[in-house]
């Protein structure tokens, strides 16, 4: 590839508040149309904004969190364009003093490599409502609840090179808000948006290429799945000699396909300028770093502990902290289970194997932390093999009790008695002596590959409960007669 690509992300987080940012109308997704808003989210004359203060305190939060600048004083302005679901004709939102300035953050790669990315800025605007175009006979209808709903926008540099390190970047986000309780981070319900500035230039170049912006991608896979789409999309053109328009464009995952849908307008053309009805927000440094002080404990942060405190491996680590919900999972699933190797490798594979076959978040398992735990000390005990707990693991996931509670139902403690054991494999040695004579009669190497065959009869005939550590040694040694 003759190209290099250069992508820059905003991110819009809507934040938890209760309220909206400037009214006391509800914050809410689902409610009927046009039900949560106020006058002062419809811009009515008179009808006077009065700023959200828990907002300020999670963008505060944010900016800490990010190795940011904080704006000790930051000012609201109104950008001025015209929308059917922005009745006041303008968003009030921040341009020159936002109230979180420049930070970054160190994102690990798929290959153990960690990316710097840098952020321009995070400031709080209000969200449009939201134009609505089915069930209305060929019209459209507008819903005006999201109207002012507290939103921070987060702007990256152009410092992403790759599909996979922009969705790193904002998985990396999307678990730093979570963490810190400011955003429950539903990109299907709209609560975190992405917009994608993407210009290609040649290898070697210092100037940036034309770019284009493709708005409201509410995926983590949309993400890379449109930022592949629209590489070869600029790629062919230049390569044909045309050249980029800079644009808005849209990202269809049915047709995996980007398409124009205005001129990119530049941030003059929006008219910024003060919002008169707003004063300037001056924070002291006593407000700043009390909020430092009440941050929980960040992903990576949680990453360095679990590999201290628990052992683990700096992948499964990062993997486990990732999102807090599943982080939470693991330590109360091992707080029983007492063996965190085990509890990360059965979190890690067989349980977030059932999850994403029902595409469930890990709070939303059916088998809480405390039951997976209590199956993972069936195992560690070893009154069940790894095999067994699966199909246990499975009937929990299916609501058919605790692990116990299965295990005694069903019958499938291991077998552990080597008095039993013996027995068995020696009912199974005499009904295969033919086998059992080509086995003494092989060199070592090709031993090793027919002790499988007795293995299997005997995991066949204790219908899988007998304990494989015992089964082995026990087999070697009466196969040598």
């Amino acid at each position: 590839m003759n190209w290099e690509v250069v992508i820059g992300l905003e991110i819009h987080t809507q934040l938890s508040t209760k309220s909206k940012l400037f009214s006391g109308a509800a914050v809410g997704f689902g409610a009927e149309p046009n039900t949560q808003t106020t006058l002062v989210d419809l811009g009515m004359p008179g009808a006077l904004p009065v700023f959200n203060k828990e907002a300020l305190r999670m963008a505060v939060m944010f900016g800490h969190a990010i190795n940011a600048e904080i704006g000790m004083s930051s000012v609201f302005a109104r950008k001025n364009y015209f929308y059917p679901d922005l009745p006041k004709g303008y968003q009030t939102s921040q341009m020159d003093h936002p109230i979180v300035g420049k930070g970054y953050l160190d994102v690990m790669l798929e290959d153990g490599t960690t990316s710097r990315v840098g952020i321009t800025r995070a400031h709080l605007e209000e969200d449009a409502g939201k134009s609505l175009h089915e069930d209305f006979q060929g019209m459209t209808g507008i819903d005006l609840n999201r109207s002012s709903t507290p939103l921070l926008e987060i702007v990256s540099e152009p410092d992403i090179r790759s599909a996979k390190e922009a969705v790193a970047y904002v998985k990396m986000i999307h678990s730093i808000v979570t963490y810190l309780g400011i955003c429950d981070g539903n990109m299907a319900e709209g609560s975190m948006r992405c917009d994608i500035n993407l210009s290609l230039r040649p290898k070697g170049q210092k100037e940036y290429g034309t770019r284009t912006e493709i708005k409201n991608v509410n995926s983590f896979r949309f993400i890379e799945k449109a930022i592949y789409t629209e590489i070869e999309r600029q790629a062919d053109i230049l390569e044909d000699g045309g050249r980029i328009i800079q644009e808005t464009r849209l990202y269809d995952p049915e047709k995996n396909e980007t398409r124009s849908m205005r001129s990119k307008e530049d941030a003059n053309d929006y008219r910024y300028f003060p919002c008169p009805d707003l004063l300037p927000v001056v924070l002291t440094q006593e407000y700043v770093d009390g909020i430092k002080a009440t941050l929980p404990e960040l992903p990576s942060q949680k990453a360095v502990r679990f590999q201290s405190e628990y052992g683990l491996s700096e992948y499964d680590a990062n993997v486990l902290s990732s999102s807090r919900a599943m982080a939470d999972y693991f330590e109360t699933a091992n707080n029983v289970a007492k063996d965190a190797k085990l509890t990360a490798n059965w979190a890690m594979g067989e349980l977030s194997k059932l999850l994403n076959q029902e595409q469930l978040d890990i709070e939303n398992s059916p088998v809480s932390a405390e039951a997976f735990g209590g199956l993972l000390v069936r195992v560690k005990d070893n009154t069940i093999n790894g095999k067994t707990a699966k199909d246990v693991l499975q009937a929990m996931w299916n609501g058919e009790g605790s692990a116990d509670a299965i295990i005694e139902a069903k019958g499938l403690k291991q077998v552990t008695d080597t008095g039993a054991i013996e027995a068995m494999i020696q009912t199974i040695l005499d009904a295969n002596a033919a086998q059992v004579e080509q086995y003494r009669a092989a060199d070592e190497d090709k031993q090793k590959k027919m002790i499988g065959f007795f293995v299997g009869q005997v995991m066949k005939a204790s219908q899988g409960k007998a304990n494989p550590g015992l089964v082995n040694p026990i087999l070697s040694k009466m196969l040598k007669g």
